[in-house]
């Protein structure tokens, strides 16, 4: 080894400064020689490399940062350089000083990137339990460092002061990837859980705790006691901060608010913004420090707001998904596991690895004891937070560069990161089981909502033509000072082409300080945000809290359910995914948005209320605090109708709110026999559905009983009784209904097997509306009259059919059934 180090180190590399651009092939010129065509030859290959090796490792759910090194390695002297001639013809010693230097440029990119990304407030919000976590989770595998230093001590390069040996070594196995983790919550969906926020918080704070202790070991790297240089470039450093913070945060800070009201940044300031991350990274490498160090800092001091939204749109996919690979793939390039020949080493490398994982996770589990979390939460907090990336490679090639690390070191070291990455998705996805932490959460539905306590809802908004018609129904639920709204306003951004899961945001923020540069996204979530606060500020007893959820649309129903469990909601409200044309039709918007909603029923943790909206959004108020609606319930039964009665029963509250009750009732006629797969009277199924059909009925008439009694005085209630006997008949009643009403609500009636809709699901184009939902929301129904259907929230059975009588799932209505209060319109007024 050490011969070979030697020669290594005795390489001259010869470069022709006029072999830049080839004549051409029709010249004689071979195009290989030259630097551009050989460079461009070889950033295609490593990024088609990359991107197979992600498609090949992307059912073993493997981060992006483990494919891009392997695809490194099996371009270096590990695989492919072992064919002859390939590495001299395709990678030769000459050509690797151009592609690393791109790759340092995309390097120092990323990090700004990511100190744009990364908001220092969080850092103050954290919390104890975080720093906990971190520097927990820090110790124990630092000092497996400080192990892996004496097992090296005679490699070590006698002109290497100790210290900083035993900084890098210790930075690299304790450090947590802050980008690698983001991105492995994200893909297990875990970004908005408890212990993956508790988990980024942590990272956070391990990676600024990595950041100084690399300086500090950049920075010491002399190893001349009589030198103050050390101290200087620490002493830079630290001034260099100081100026950023000081200076040029303002400076930008006042660049930016020079823009006019509405006016996207210009091109000129983005410039700057990009040539001061180039002269940072200047700076800070011509003091002593690395380059990226003075890029992240600068990108830590950007302003929050649309001009970091701005830049990461700009930067992102071009560095993230073809510069930043060029970094992975130098560093699989240095990497020559040929050089590991003794069964030592791999011996050595088993240990290190074993112990970095089990010091990582025993240090996070000892922490999580004592913050008395589950034993089963603290052993998958300690599996992420082994995630390695940027930081522990950034290390890995300083210390190549400065000969504290051999090949076989090198190697060694980037197997035991890739390995501690690789195994952190198979172990959570297999075994982390999320525990309830909402025990105490029971108010999942309208009904059981206290009268007299607030009504917490959760809103979610595609786009601003959404917005009219949620605001009139949020204004039509009676809002009152012995029940308040509480309402969470939470705009869905699809997310497509990022690679950080940094990018799913749910920050609530108020919009005095309107950013005055906007990107499409930004500037839609801020009219958006602006026309809730406009509804509270003209509203009583209501509060807005906004909010921003941005996430594929196969997944972005996990963050709505997460937000309502999160912030305890009653009920979510969805815009329908079709909307009303100029002549009174229905047409789709975005057909993910149906699967949305139709995910959304099945997983949510509450009631979820669907709005068709057909002119709802239209102005018909009366009074500067008051409305004029027309609202009818159509009442079939099960719990869903109850839930909808639930609604229009506090609707009719308001004074400016004429309800009308419209209950179908089965005539003699009806029967459940032709649902069900034989007429015989003993046949089980069918006792079954009869004894459900029979205590839900009971349910039904004792609700409907309680509602009448109470509002038998009140003369903007009406409640009528249709009996049909069949579905057809059931279709005909409702296509009599006129445009006299501005919003139906009906139940989605899931679960519930009634003579009256039998056969109705077969034809549905909309499931997620349920039988009379869909018929409702048909084009040819009616121009003007909205719909809203709601599935009322019944345990975690909701996906099954509705329970029997003796069923325990059913405890909330056997609990809701029984409510004494009687509302009066007097007390709210």
């Amino acid at each position: 080894m050490a011969m070979a180090t030697t020669r290594a180190e005795d390489l001259i590399v010869c470069y022709s400064p006029k072999m830049v651009t080839a004549k051409g092939i029709w010249k004689g010129d071979n195009p290989l020689d030259y630097s551009i065509p050989l460079v461009i030859l070889q950033m295609t290959i490593v990024v088609a490399t990359t991107r197979i090796m992600v498609f090949v490792l992307k059912p073993l759910r493997q981060p992006r940062v483990v494919s891009e090194i392997l695809g490194g390695v099996i371009l270096g002297p590990s695989v492919l350089g072992r064919v002859q001639g390939f590495a001299s013809t395709i990678f030769p010693s000459r050509s690797v000083m151009v592609l690393e230097t791109m790759a340092n440029v995309g390097l120092v990119y990323f990090l700004f990137l990511v100190g744009v990304e990364m908001d220092l407030t969080v850092i103050r919000k954290t919390g104890k339990r975080a720093l906990a976590v971190a520097i927990g989770g820090m110790i124990l595998p630092f000092v497996v460092g400080i192990c892996f230093t004496i097992v090296l001590h005679d490699r070590k390069p006698k002109s290497l002061n100790t210290a900083t040996y035993i900084l890098l070594l210790g930075v690299t196995l304790s450090v947590t990837a802050f980008p690698v983790l983001a991105r492995i919550l994200f893909e297990l969906k875990l970004i908005n859980s408890e212990i993956g926020k508790l988990a980024m918080s942590s990272a956070l704070l391990n990676v600024m705790c990595a950041w100084i202790l690399l300086a500090f070991a950049i920075a010491t790297a002399d190893n001349d006691a009589k030198s103050f240089a050390s101290l200087w470039v620490l002493l830079a450093s630290v001034g260099f901060v100081v100026v950023c913070i000081v200076f040029v945060r303002p400076a930008i800070t006042w660049m930016v608010g020079t823009a006019s009201e509405g006016e996207l940044l210009s091109e000129f300031t983005i410039c700057v913004i990009l040539t001061g991350a180039m002269i940072s990274g200047f700076i800070t490498h011509a003091i002593g420090t690395h380059a990226v160090f003075g890029a992240f800092v600068f990108g830590l001091v950007i302003p929050n707001g649309a001009l970091g939204v701005v830049l990461l749109e700009k930067l992102e996919d071009f560095v993230s998904g073809f510069l930043l690979p060029l970094f992975f793939a130098i560093s699989g390039l240095k990497a020559n596991f040929a050089s590991i020949d003794s069964a030592r080493t791999w011996g050595v490398l088993a240990f290190i690895t074993f112990l970095s994982c089990a010091g990582k996770i025993a240090g996070t589990m000892l922490v999580t004891m004592f913050l008395r979390m589950p034993y089963n939460d603290g052993f998958i907090l300690g599996v992420l937070m082994n995630a390695k990336g940027l930081v522990e490679l950034i290390v890995l090639n300083f210390g190549k560069d400065r000969k504290v690390l051999d090949d076989e070191s090198f190697s060694v070291m980037v197997i035991v990161a890739v390995v501690m990455t690789a195994i952190i998705s198979p172990i959570v996805a297999t075994m982390y089981k999320p525990t309830r932490s909402s025990v105490s959460y029971e108010r999942r539905t309208l009904q059981r909502a206290l009268h007299d306590g607030e009504l917490r809802l959760l809103v979610c908004i595609h786009t601003h033509r959404n917005v009219p018609a949620i605001i009139n129904l949020l204004e039509a639920s009676n809002p009152t000072a012995k029940s308040p709204l509480c309402i969470y306003v939470l705009h869905l951004v699809e997310l497509t082409g990022h690679a950080s899961g940094m990018l799913i945001v749910h920050n609530a923020r108020k919009s005095k300080h309107v950013p005055t540069a906007k990107n499409r996204t930004q500037a839609q979530s801020d009219n958006i945000i602006n026309a809730f606060e406009s509804f509270e500020q003209h509203s009583s007893f209501v509060s807005i809290h906004p909010l921003t959820a941005i996430s594929p649309y196969n997944s972005i129903h996990e963050d709505i359910c997460s937000v309502a469990e999160d912030k305890r909601v009653a009920l979510v409200i969805i815009p329908f995914h079709k909307q009303k044309t100029a002549d009174g039709g229905m047409e789709g918007t975005n057909p993910a948005f149906g699967s949305v909603n139709q995910n959304l029923l099945a997983k949510a943790p509450c009631s979820v209320g669907i709005l068709v909206d057909r002119g709802l959004s239209g102005s018909a108020r009366v009074a500067a605090n008051e409305v004029s609606r027309q609202v009818c319930v159509l009442f079939f039964g099960g719990p869903d109708d109850r839930e909808a009665l639930a609604y229009g029963w506090r609707m009719c509250e308001n004074p400016g709110i004429s309800l009308t009750v419209l209950r179908f009732v089965p005539g003699a006629n009806a029967t459940l026999s032709t649902m069900l797969p034989t007429d015989d009277p003993d046949n089980p199924n069918m006792l079954t559905v009869e004894a459900t059909n029979s205590w839900e009925k009971g349910l039904d008439d004792e609700y409907i009983n309680d509602f009448r009694s109470k509002n038998d005085d009140d003369e903007s209630i009406v409640y009528t009784e249709n009996v049909v006997n069949s579905s057809e008949e059931t279709v005909a009643a409702i296509r009599k209904l006129d445009n006299y009403h501005d919003l139906l609500i009906v139940g989605r009636g899931h679960g519930v097997m009634s003579p009256l809709t039998t056969g109705l699901t077969d034809w549905s184009e909309c499931p997620e509306l349920g039988a009379i939902g869909d018929i409702l929301a048909e084009s040819n129904f009616s121009s003007t009259v909205s719909v809203l259907v709601i599935q009322q929230y019944i345990g975690s059975s909701q996906h099954e059919l509705t329970g029997s009588p003796h069923s325990t799932s059913q405890s909330d209505d056997e609990l809701i059934h029984r409510r004494t209060w009687s509302p009066k319109k007097t007390d709210y007024i």
